[in-house]
């Protein structure tokens, strides 16, 4: 079925062309580089797996429960319209938020696989270049992951939502090198850490888990490079260029926690948009998650040198400046353990099958003789 039939918008454009902008940079400078970068290209490289693999797409995911999410996390929990609903339509909510929330995750995971390749292009440095270069295809390999899931599992995608496209593009449009790293690496993919996290730490669900746990382990080292390229970068600039990319955080900031709330589904089960801004403003398990989708970035934002008086009082104004103090490498450390222990739990279990199978194959042919 094409993609175009899953969309819950009929008209849905499936192109978008941001015009490029700035200068593709090449080095002929061929010396060993950083070694922290490289050691973080040599993990990229040995790090790479295949989602078609890796991933068990055989287990079965109920498209009205995709990820066993409590009825308290539905923004119209406790309203009218959710008295209102049948059982039916609770499950069919479920399926909407997941495919609304799976579907930002897939859009992000095409712009990252953009934006890193435009790291590639428009970086000065070749050891940038290098590790830029596995995460385009670390990029590519989430967002195949995620729209196999969409497509198989779920039977429905979302548009993307107007106001992460809108920051995507101010990214893309920049013609300054770094714009990419700090507009996507620290910001985009610093929310989406958070989100997976959260989904990855409450889901029930084997298949969303696996999923979200192998790209965060991935994402892991996206991060870290982002911080590694741009600290480095930021303590040459002066007060004013600091500034200007401090707005930029500010303003993104601000955009993507007032307007990523998914009031895209609940105008589509006939909510007024204006009340269903209201239901999800009210919400206590959205409150709680708008400030948890700040863990990665605050913490990041502080670490590469980004912490100018007026994005302190921002992040006071958001209720997340404490966020600054978070350990970020404990994060990341605990997202790669996380994926090493599914892993070895799922192949410890596969081992045993595969021990209980040759028992019974070996007590079976006694019996025979």
């Amino acid at each position: 079925m094409s993609t175009r039939d899953l969309y819950t918008s009929g008209r849905q454009d499936l192109t978008w062309q941001v015009p490029a902008t700035g200068a593709a940079r090449f080095s002929w400078e061929y010396d060993e580089g950083r070694e922290r970068l490289l050691n973080l290209y040599q993990k990229g490289k040995d790090k790479q797996w295949d989602g078609a693999r890796r991933i068990d797409w055989n287990l079965e995911v109920d498209p009205l429960d995709p990820l066993g999410t409590p009825d308290e996390a539905m923004s119209i929990y406790g309203t009218r319209y959710w008295d209102r609903m049948s059982a039916a339509e609770r499950g069919e909510l479920r399926k909407h938020y997941t495919s609304w929330q799976f579907s930002q995750f897939l859009h992000g995971e095409q712009g990252a696989m953009v934006c890193a390749a435009r790291i590639v292009e428009s970086v000065p440095d070749l050891d940038a270049k290098f590790y830029s270069a596995t995460q385009t295809m670390d990029e590519a390999r989430h967002a195949e992951i995620y729209g196999r899931f969409l497509h198989e599992k779920i039977g429905m995608l979302y548009p993307i939502n107007d106001n992460l496209q809108a920051l995507l593009g101010d990214t893309l449009r920049d013609s300054r090198w770094d714009m990419p790293y700090l507009g996507m690496q620290v910001l985009i993919e610093g929310l989406a850490l958070a989100a997976f996290g959260m989904i990855r730490d409450t889901t029930d669900k084997p298949l969303p888990k696996q999923i979200l746990a192998y790209v965060m382990q991935d994402e892991a080292r996206h991060v870290a490079f982002g911080r590694m390229a741009l600290r480095d970068y930021y303590k040459q600039l002066t007060d004013a260029e600091l500034r200007e990319r401090e707005e930029f955080v500010i303003e993104g900031c601000y955009l993507m926690r007032d307007r990523l709330r998914g009031v895209e589904v609940l105008t589509n089960f006939g909510i007024p948009l204006k009340e269903a801004e209201e239901c999800s403003e009210r919400s206590e398990y959205l409150q709680l998650f708008r400030q948890l989708l700040f863990s990665r970035i605050v913490p990041c934002v502080k670490d590469i040198g980004l912490w100018g008086k007026r994005l302190q009082q921002a992040y006071v104004d958001m209720g997340v400046f404490e966020m600054g103090d978070s350990n970020l490498d404990q994060l990341m450390a605990q997202d790669e353990e996380i994926a090493e222990k599914l892993d070895a739990e799922r192949f410890a279990a596969e081992e045993h099958e595969r021990v209980a199978e040759v028992s019974e194959a070996i007590a079976s042919g006694a019996a025979d003789a």
